[in-house]
């Protein structure tokens, strides 16, 4: 009785989570007919959701796809070699009065006791797609704007040119004139190319920060909503719980923000070493400290320093926003009780400093992207990041005159060496 009461609870459950899912989910059998459609499937088509069971998924599909659909799960049943299944990508669904939109498809298989479904997840692109469009609209816009004013000064140019053709120095003045264009259109061109960076920028900003801002500002929601539910009723030994996920999730949003102000800051130019003398080993030991309270469960960061009375002359706080970027991630990509291990050498002209980690490791495909903005491997998508840690850290290292290299297996970790050029006092 109880494990029917269990399987009961587990359909329900499973039936809320598809009904409500913000992205369309269809469920059809072998010969291609829709068996299950939820509510978000079937608002993306313009259909009822009775209206789609019990036909053909071609229903949805437009040509060429629509006659070819039934080949394509015939084809796989009898050879098993997988096209399309278990493969994210970028298809046109056809509504039901015949228009059609951009949707990221994800099918995948679903082996039952005596049968084999197939489940769609669809994901309607529309929104990003017009995005995409003003974008590149917006930089046609800024092209023309160019032309216009070089246009423009040329001729104003020519008509100085006209009015002093009299004068000796007529070849001289036009000589210059032109010098002096040139220079206007490299500069401008120069400007657009920042525009269009910039343009870039704004347009991975607003996709990242979406994603990056609505998970914490959620969790914020939610706990706080529980928080005075539990006052209410006077349940406080449930009030810490909800807190503590709050506070989690305002630092997270700090970490971000502060990763956006050092970007900023550093792209700007406006920032300049500042060194002075401290001992490494006491800085070391503070900023594991400081670490300790985002450590999952079990890990550990093991330090070997360079001796306790060892002191170095550097931009203390550039040292800071490094260290803290590397161990964060290597806490981060890591698993629970796992060791951490940072290591700091020191010889006449250079001080060495080694984080390794354990952890899932970079794709060889990603590697050398790694210090780009906004630059996130393929497997750790899933895993909350900006893409810009690595970059703000190449810049600090650059300012204090050092490198920094790194060696990595997808599984096996990754280790980051940094190598500072020691300057005296």
């Amino acid at each position: 009785m109880t494990n029917s009461i269990s399987n009961s609870e587990d359909a329900q459950r499973l039936n809320a989570i598809i009904n409500t899912a913000t992205d369309g989910i269809i469920i059809i059998n072998h010969e291609g007919m829709i068996e299950s459609v939820n509510p978000s499937a079937a608002t993306l088509f313009d259909y009822g959701t009775k209206e789609m069971i019990g036909q053909n998924i071609s229903l949805l599909t437009p040509s060429p796809h629509k006659e070819k659909h039934d080949n394509y799960l015939q084809n796989y049943l009898s050879t098993g070699i997988k096209k399309i299944i278990g493969i994210g990508r970028e298809v046109n669904g056809q509504r039901k009065d015949g228009s059609l939109f951009p949707l990221r498809l994800s099918i995948s298989e679903v082996k039952l006791a005596n049968r084999v479904i197939f489940t769609g997840i669809l994901h309607d692109l529309s929104k990003e797609k017009a995005q995409a469009e003003k974008i590149k609209k917006l930089n046609q816009e800024l092209e023309k704007r160019i032309e216009e004013r070089t246009d423009d000064l040329g001729e104003v140019v020519n008509k100085l040119l006209a009015t002093n053709k009299q004068l000796q120095q007529e070849i001289k003045d036009r000589k210059a004139a032109e010098k002096g264009l040139r220079f206007k259109e490299k500069e401008t061109r120069s400007a657009l190319l920042k525009e269009r960076e910039l343009s870039d920028m704004k347009s991975r900003f607003v996709t990242m920060a979406s994603h990056e801002f609505r998970t914490p500002l959620s969790s914020i929601l939610t706990s706080a909503e529980l928080l005075e539910l539990h006052l209410a009723a006077g349940r406080h030994e449930k009030c810490p719980k909800n807190i503590e996920r709050i506070k989690n999730s305002v630092n997270h949003l700090t970490s971000v923000l502060n990763e956006f102000l050092s970007l900023s800051k550093l792209e700007m130019n406006n920032i300049k070493a500042a060194p002075i003398s401290f001992v490494f080993d006491e800085f070391a030991q503070q900023l594991i400290e400081n670490l300790r309270p985002i450590l999952k469960q079990g890990q550990n960061i093991q330090y070997e320093g360079i001796g306790k009375s060892e002191s170095v002359y550097l931009d203390r706080a550039f040292l800071n926003h490094t260290l803290i970027n590397l161990l964060s991630n290597a806490i981060k990509y890591s698993k629970e009780h796992q060791v951490i291990f940072f290591t700091t050498k020191i010889n006449q002209t250079n001080l060495t400093i080694s984080i390794k980690d354990n952890g899932i490791g970079i794709p060889e495909q990603d590697q050398k992207h790694l210090f780009g903005r906004f630059f996130r491997a393929h497997n750790v998508e899933n895993i909350q990041g900006t893409g810009l840690g690595l970059n703000i850290v190449k810049k600090y290292v650059d300012l204090m005159g050092g490198t920094i290299t790194f060696s990595s297996k997808l599984g096996k970790g990754a280790t980051f060496t940094i190598q500072i050029p020691l300057i005296k006092q």
